[in-house]
């Protein structure tokens, strides 16, 4: 999969080998709300420490994220970094956040928002707790796809669900790397914007409680999560946030210099 170089806004910093776009908050919005109107067929990959750490052994996802038309930093350890290296404040751009922020904007206008994934339960309570929100947002359709391999039959459905649905936003929650993957085999199937933003359904719909605030801007929400669920995500921490600061030290010392702009 080739690198995307049609959005010329989208400037990116590799770390780890996966490129990840420098962008603020305003630049993010705009941009997705310009492809979203336009129903034109782009991906955003919002990408943590783990996504970047994981795509350096999965070539799958590293071409996703690399091929993606938006790769944001969601996590403040990735936004530290880039600030670092570039002496500049990088915001982070975070799934939930996204998430809500576009739904508002949505609710504005004409733009309809469609959801991709998780289980029928938790796309219910998400549904609700929405409309509760956003009175006025048009949720154009909420898919949550069988647990297993689609039929290309069965894909196809989706995609013209989808399509037909007029939404101009799909919300992707299928997990790092599986809504990566997904995405970048779909664009161009599918007439929106998709947006991978992972625990953000369970987040908006109330199954999962996000961390409080000052941990999400301390850098410490992946310890929340895991104080939350040690069992499901000891190990994925342990290993991911070990590596990545072990590479941080190593530019810090000098034992390797940051790619150029």
């Amino acid at each position: 999969m080739s690198i995307r170089r049609d959005n010329p806004k989208d400037e990116r910093e590799i770390i780890l080998g996966t490129r990840i776009s420098r962008l603020t908050w305003d630049l993010t919005v705009q941009t997705i709300v310009e492809w979203a109107q336009a129903r034109t067929s782009r991906y955003v990959c919002v990408s943590n420490v783990h996504a970047v750490v994981t795509a350096r052994s999965d070539d799958g996802l590293r071409a996703a994220i690399n091929g993606a038309d938006m790769a944001t930093p969601d996590g403040m350890p990735l936004a530290w970094l880039i600030s670092r290296r570039r002496k500049l404040k990088q915001e982070r751009i975070s799934g939930a956040d996204l998430t809500v922020l576009l739904c508002d904007i949505a609710a504005q206008g004409s733009v309809k928002i469609g959801f991709y994934g998780s289980g029928t339960e938790v796309l219910k309570k998400l549904e609700l707790a929405l409309r509760a929100r956003f009175p006025q947002l048009q949720i154009a359709c909420m898919i949550s796809p069988p647990y297993r391999a689609l039929s290309s039959a069965e894909d196809a459905a989706m995609v013209r669900q989808l399509n037909n649905s007029g939404a101009g936003i799909v919300f992707v929650g299928l997990g790092c790397p599986k809504q990566e993957i997904w995405m970048a085999a779909h664009r161009g199937q599918v007439n929106a914007v998709m947006i991978g933003v992972g625990a953000a359904f369970d987040y908006l719909a109330g199954t999962v409680k996000r961390p409080p605030v000052w941990m999400q801007r301390a850098g410490l929400e992946w310890l929340g999560r895991l104080i939350a669920e040690p069992r499901r995500l000891w190990r994925r921490y342990f290993v991911t946030n070990t590596v990545f600061l072990l590479y941080i030290l190593g530019e810090v010392l000098g034992v390797h210099k940051p790619p150029p702009n």
